[in-house]
């Protein structure tokens, strides 16, 4: 449905209106309204469905237009790689205004996703930030953890940022030790998904645990524990990857493949 080809020197298509991480309801009740001519604040975004798709930056959100999360929820699964391209070119446009090697006003092109600054040259494109997500297993045994930013109940998979000159396997290894204190023996690879919060791209492992003692940090972790597959706390949205980890554990438990 969506077509990664920003839709250059065209001059009408629908529009998506994002401020301060909000999205607006269109007429119809999806994030965008009807085919209608671009204003020249308009940034050309995709194909969808064959129609062009532009963004529209402004200052202040409405009262009745939807967090992205919020939007994730509302609309089928079908829909993210629209919603998660828009947040993540609009969260970088609206914060990449200006140069950030010598400060000067920049300058949005329209066929690629970049900000010239005519002063000095230099040019910055979308940032994405690469994270692991992981869900740590023992035999059936899943292991959740809370941060203090989620809604009260839930539990969900640990996740980090790989840092300057770490691998992909290091990262897994440090920040699953720094957070809960575990030591991971095997991994697997599932796969990746990007995450528009503010712009991550997620690599998601399922690997097992070689001990069951847990030792959480305090800071981003405020609780971690064991669950059974047959008795699990309250989990994350449909919709993330830390979900599709947890259910390809619990449909591996169920045919009885785990090791």
């Amino acid at each position: 449905m969506l077509r990664r080809e920003i839709p250059y020197g065209e001059s009408r298509g629908r529009v998506i209106r994002y401020a301060a991480g909000r999205i607006a309801v269109g007429p119809e009740g999806k994030p965008f309204g009807l085919i209608e001519p671009w204003q020249a604040e308009v940034q050309p975004l995709c194909w969808w469905n064959d129609e062009p798709v532009g963004l529209l930056i402004g200052e202040e959100a409405g009262v009745d237009w939807l967090d992205g999360r919020d939007w994730l929820v509302r609309m089928p699964e079908s829909w993210f790689p629209l919603l998660s391209t828009a947040l993540q070119v609009a969260a970088w446009s609206a914060n990449h205004r200006f140069c950030g090697r010598c400060g000067h006003q920049a300058r949005r092109l329209d066929h690629e996703f970049a900000m010239h600054c005519d002063h000095c040259g230099h040019r910055n494109y979308p940032r994405i930030s690469p994270c692991i997500i992981t869900l740590v297993t023992h035999g059936e045994s899943l292991l959740l953890a809370r941060s203090p930013r989620f809604p009260p109940g839930r539990y969900s998979t640990l996740a980090g940022f790989i840092e300057p000159g770490e691998s992909a396997e290091e990262a897994l290894r440090r920040e699953v030790h720094e957070e809960v204190g575990v030591s991971v023996g095997r991994m697997r690879y599932i796969r990746s998904q990007a995450w528009p919060f503010p712009h991550s791209l997620m690599l998601g492992y399922l690997v097992e645990a070689a001990s069951r003692r847990i030792r959480i940090d305090g800071h981003e972790i405020e609780d971690a524990a064991w669950f059974s597959p047959r008795k699990l706390p309250q989990l994350p949205p449909l919709y993330s990857i830390s979900r599709e980890l947890i259910e390809l554990h619990l449909a591996e438990v169920r045919d009885g493949r785990q090791n």
